[in-house]
């Protein structure tokens, strides 16, 4: 086998590790460190650095970040790389801005994220490469440039309008008020600047460094709360993954302030119908999917910062609790749907090692483009996860200050006799539940492999950035037989198009018992599963 092995699929196999992320660029710069030796954990970091470079629409330096990490010697734990509310916090009068410097009210984990993996990688999994070996792709390609993805250049030219006013954006991103095409090189020499300082200072200097001055000077002079205080209380927190039996897996999810008890509910429910009965990509795989979202989704509204509010995850992952859920679904009729919508993207990666170091990660600065808020002179776009608070003090989630908000990020791992055999993961807000659903089905009940699994048909329930209506939307390649008989059962639709955009960019990696890896990324995306043949 060669050391790369690749096709029109986007699928890859082999045995000595794999890496898949949503930019080519960023998998090859974990390939590039498995290829030299390094673990899984070393790898991530390489890819998530590089992916902060060349997907800036949806992630970077200041945002933030959720681990989920497991190995064949029984360890599991996830970090948690979640900024905390300012500690001075403005009057926001009922209403939390969307966008612009008051949007940006949490401090960015995902750098602090990435030394709390490094340290566990020395200790437990014998990493030696150092910081400046796995953030040179993403140097390099900030101070030489890349291309614009297809994605970037679509989201800039979508928010072109309303980004003119953001502090810092424009002079970055659209020069003469154009947006960049696709295609053309795009330098970030700034953060090429601030990717230097970490790697030479360690990554605690973007929050207690010169770099960390600049930033918070950077922040409180575009009007953000953030300052050097909230910076340096910035941490990364590991915690036992919250889990739950399906079928031959234990699947690992983050637990609260994240969502991951919802796709673990949602899959909690679904154990209850033997899917397999059904062709996948059915009325029936597809009904059955839809209204376990709509029953784990009752719950979700509760989920909040567990230092604030009590998270009773295990009533809410109770067999009990997850059999009246699933009880409740009519076969013949759907259940009528309004529910909260949340915006917010991300980016899905994930690594694999020889010796079956495994970590699914995903990083985000919530919304396409955060904030909008560049950072002074630091290249550095900020995050708007502050916008997912209620206003509401008196909410579970109400805005208060250090406080973590509810999480969209949801990474998963799943373990099969202990040992890591799932990794997966998508982009997508509202809809990563969702799509993990369809793509775990796939896989584990209907035996599909990951670039089929990935590029089959999938759906998002309520409402998204482009339309209002709690409907529900399912790619047009789902065939209208099936569209029909979704319909008849009382679904309210809005077909749209196949492979869109809209139903996320998932990516996953399967690890048989003797092995040998198999991983793929999403063809609704710009990315790649490599693998590492066991002699590279």
């Amino acid at each position: 086998m060669t050391a790369e092995n690749r096709n029109s699929t986007k699928q890859a196999v082999g045995r000595g590790g794999m890496v898949t992320s949503p930019h080519t660029l960023a998998s090859e710069a974990g390939a590039v460190i498995l290829r030299r030796g390094g673990n899984a954990l070393e790898a991530a970091i390489a890819i998530g650095s590089t992916i902060a470079v060349v997907y800036p629409h949806f992630c970077g330096l200041g945002g933030d970040s959720v681990w989920i990490v497991a190995d064949r010697n029984g360890r599991k734990t996830c970090f948690l790389g979640i900024g905390q509310a300012a500690r001075e916090l403005p009057d926001f009068d009922g209403r939390i801005p969307l966008r612009g410097p008051l949007s940006a009210l949490t401090s960015a984990c995902a750098v602090d994220a990435w030394q709390h993996a490094h340290d566990y990688s020395a200790r437990h999994w014998g990493g030696r490469i150092d910081f400046p070996v796995l953030l040179a792709d993403a140097i390099r390609h900030a101070k030489e440039g890349f291309p614009i993805t297809r994605s970037q250049s679509f989201w800039l030219a979508f928010r072109q309008a309303e980004a003119a006013n953001w502090p810092g954006f424009a002079a970055l991103f659209m020069p003469n008020d154009a947006a960049r095409k696709t295609g053309s090189l795009f330098r970030q020499e700034n953060l090429a600047r601030s990717l230097s300082l970490i790697a030479h200072d360690g990554p605690r200097s973007f929050y207690e460094g010169e770099l960390g001055a600049r930033i918070a000077a950077g922040l409180q002079a575009a009007g953000s709360p953030l300052t050097s205080h909230d910076l340096k209380a910035t941490r990364t927190r590991e915690v036992a993954p919250i889990s739950l039996s399906y079928r031959n897996f234990e699947l690992l999810a983050p637990p609260p302030p994240t969502q991951g008890l919802s796709t673990l509910a949602i899959m909690g429910i679904l154990a209850h119908f033997d899917l397999a009965a059904y062709p996948a990509g059915s009325a029936d795989h597809l009904h059955l999917c839809v209204e376990a979202v709509k029953r784990a989704f009752l719950d979700r509204g509760d989920i909040a910062d567990p230092d604030v509010a009590p998270q009773p995850v295990e009533e809410w992952l109770s067999m009990r609790h997850l059999a009246l859920a699933a009880a409740s679904i009519d076969p013949a009729r759907a259940l009528e749907w309004p529910a909260p919508f949340r915006n917010g993207d991300t980016v899905f990666f994930a690594a694999t090692d020889a010796e079956g170091g495994s970590v699914s990660v995903l990083q985000s600065t919530y919304f396409d483009w955060g904030s909008g808020v560049v950072v002074g002179d630091t290249g550095i776009l900020w995050q708007n996860r502050g916008a997912a608070f209620s206003p509401d003090l008196k909410h579970v989630n109400g805005i208060a200050p250090g406080k973590r908000p509810f999480y969209t990020l949801n990474p998963g791992l799943g373990l099969r006799n202990g040992r890591p055999a799932l990794l997966y993961g998508t982009q997508g807000a509202d809809g990563q539940p969702q799509t993990l659903a369809m793509l775990l089905t796939r896989l584990i009940d209907f035996g599909e492999q990951p670039a089929a699994a990935l590029a089959g048909p999938r759906f998002l329930l309520g409402k998204t950035f482009s339309d209002t209506r709690d409907s529900l939307k399912l790619e047009g390649d789902a065939g209208e037989a099936v569209l029909a008989e979704l319909a008849a059962r009382g679904h309210v639709l809005s077909p749209i198009e196949a492979q869109s955009p809209l139903a996320g960019q998932a990516g996953a990696i399967t690890i048989d018992e003797d092995g040998m890896a198999t991983g793929a990324h999403d063809p609704r995306g710009d990315g790649l599963a490599i693998a590492i043949s066991s002699g590279a």
